[in-house]
C-alpha cells in the first residue's frame, strides 16, 4: 500500500478511505480487466461469439501481462467478472450446450487463452527482427543437425509477415470446432 500511495502521491493510509485492503484493490483490478474483455451479445452465432470474445480476452491480457495469474487467484469476483463468466455461459447454454459441457468448454477455451497468454507473454522474441536474429543464430548453428526446425524457421516463422498471433487463432479454430462435435454429439 505504501507503493501505490507513493505512485499515486498520497499517504498509504488515505487509500484506506477507499478500500478496505489491498485484496479489494487487486480485485479491483481484475475486475477493470474483465471489463475491457468483449462479451457475446446473445444475437450472434456461438462460435463466432466464443471465438470473439477469446480474441479480445487473449489481447487484455497480452496488454496487462502481469494480470494473467493474478485473474486466476482472486475468490472475490466483481460484477464485471460475474456478468462476463454468466454471459459466457449463457452464450453456450442458448447454443445447445448441456451445462456440463457448457462448463467443459468455457474450461477448455479458458486454459488455451491464457496458456497461450502466457506463452507469448514470455516469450523473448516481441519483433519480426528479434525472430530474424534468433533464427538466423540458430540456422547458421544447427540447420544441418535440426532440419525440421530449421524449415520452420525459414518456411514459416522469418516469412515477412509472419504473426505469432495467427497460431493464436489456429489453435482456438481447432478447439472451437471440436466443442461443436461435442455437443452435436451429446
Amino acid at each position: 500500500m505504501r507503493n501505490l500511495g507513493h505512485e499515486l502521491g498520497v499517504e498509504a493510509m488515505s487509500l484506506y478511505n477507499h478500500v478496505a485492503n489491498k485484496d479489494d484493490i487487486l480485485d479491483a483490478i481484475v475486475d477493470l480487466v474483465f471489463s475491457e474483455i468483449v462479451l457475446p451479445s446473445g444475437r450472434e452465432d456461438w462460435k463466432a461469439a466464443m471465438r470473439k470474445r477469446a480474441v479480445s480476452a487473449h489481447e487484455a491480457l497480452l496488454r496487462h501481462p502481469w494480470s494473467t495469474s493474478l485473474m486466476q487467484s482472486r475468490t472475490k469476483p466483481g460484477p464485471a467478472t460475474l456478468r462476463h463468466h454468466d454471459s459466457v455461459l449463457g452464450s453456450l447454454r442458448t447454443a445447445g450446450f448441456t451445462l456440463v459441457n457448457a462448463a467443459h468448454a468455457v474450461s477448455v477455451i479458458d486454459g488455451y487463452v491464457y496458456g497461450f497468454a502466457l506463452q507469448q507473454i514470455n516469450i523473448p522474441l516481441q519483433t519480426p527482427e528479434q525472430v530474424a536474429e534468433v533464427g538466423e543464430s540458430i540456422l547458421r548453428q544447427l540447420a544441418g543437425e535440426y532440419p525440421h526446425l530449421a524449415e520452420m524457421i525459414t518456411d514459416h516463422a522469418m516469412k515477412p509477415g509472419y504473426d505469432y498471433s495467427e497460431e493464436f487463432e489456429f489453435g482456438l479454430d481447432l478447439i472451437l470446432d471440436g466443442l461443436e462435435r461435442a455437443r452435436d454429439t451429446a
